[in-house]
């Protein structure tokens, strides 16, 4: 017997055909399904999937008209100030904070809590907005 040689003529061929269908079977595989999920989605870089789309980043106007309304109408009803940085806002922030619940005060005291909580809405947002009409603070993120 020797070595280095094929044990029978052709199994070299038969081992590289084994590994080209092994190889075009994985590859197969691993391509796009023909889901409707996947024809209905978005090609990733390389258009070998589906992708779905990036989540998307609430504007800061936004995420600080809803917090300081919630604190605001917390402040109101339990009468109480707590501390700016255990409620998640910052400086600027807690200043909206203080002058909507002044006038949200007065409104409830004048048209009721539906009225102050219509005032709480609308002047949290205008405070909001006019804070952050030019892309937000420069002063820090306390600021």
């Amino acid at each position: 017997m020797t070595t280095g040689k094929a044990p029978w003529p052709g199994a070299a061929f038969g081992s590289r055909l084994g590994l080209v269908l092994l190889t075009g079977a994985l590859t197969a595989g691993c391509g796009q399904s023909d889901s409707k999920d996947a024809a209905a989605g978005t090609q990733d870089a390389a258009g070998t999937g589906s992708v779905s789309p990036s989540p998307r980043a609430t504007p800061p106007e936004d995420l600080c008209t809803r917090i300081v309304a919630h604190w605001s109408r917390q402040v109101l009803d339990d009468d109480t100030y707590g501390d700016y940085q255990s409620m998640g806002l910052s400086n600027g922030q807690y200043e909206i904070l203080m002058d909507v619940v002044d006038a949200a005060r007065a409104e409830k005291g004048r048209g009721g809590s539906q009225a102050a909580d219509r005032l709480i809405d609308r002047k949290a947002r205008e405070g909001c907005e006019d804070r952050y009409r030019e892309g937000g603070p420069s002063g820090g993120p306390w600021q």
